[in-house]
């Protein structure tokens, strides 16, 4: 039964991912050059998500300030769910809907780019910031499952088909890495 269900498991990540990735192919290629563009003028990366989608903005950003496959200089990218004094002044100061908002606020420039990530789309948090971000002029990249608010505040917007957050937050990591590695063979092909 445990090897049944793990096949299960595993035949349906895999569907999920080639039918998303798949539906998102020219966004993807879109998405890289954006992030690259971003990177080469010297401006910065600014990602954030609750939960899962926390550990994917840490995750991705550590991918781009170390190195993800080639040995490469840092790039400029800051997971905005890690401070965690900045995180809990906000939300016990004003409310948990502003963690992120307030960040971009400080920290974001126009020409930076805010990538917010909500398996659900409805995230006010990750909506506040995203909304914040554009009043800045800084481009917006969303990552969801099937839609929801946020697809109203993100400039590139990449969408999971499925119900299941497991699922969901697979493909974003999964998606996540294709930028990666687009953008690392986009900024150092001759190196």
């Amino acid at each position: 039964m445990m090897k049944q269900t793990i096949l299960k498991i595993l035949q349906e990540s895999i569907e999920v991912k080639e039918r998303s990735i798949k539906s998102n192919l020219g966004l993807i290629v879109k998405g890289a050059d954006i992030l690259a563009s971003c990177i080469a003028s010297d401006h910065k990366i600014l990602i954030f998500g609750n939960g899962g989608s926390a550990a994917d903005s840490q995750h991705i950003a550590a991918e781009f300030v170390n190195r993800f496959q080639i040995e490469r200089r840092p790039l400029a990218a800051l997971a905005l769910t890690t401070d965690t004094s900045v995180i809990t002044s906000i939300g016990n100061d004003y409310h948990f809907d502003q963690i992120f908002s307030k960040q971009i606020q400080g920290l974001g420039k126009r020409d930076d780019i805010a990538w917010g990530i909500s398996t659900s789309g409805n995230s006010k948090n990750v909506i506040n910031a995203l909304n914040a971000a554009k009043e800045k002029g800084i481009f917006t990249i969303g990552m969801t499952g099937n839609g929801g608010e946020i697809s109203k505040y993100a400039d590139l917007l990449f969408t999971v088909n499925s119900e299941t957050t497991a699922r969901i937050q697979e493909t974003h990591i999964t998606m996540a890495h294709i930028l990666c590695d687009l953008v690392d063979g986009t900024l150092f092909s001759q190196d």
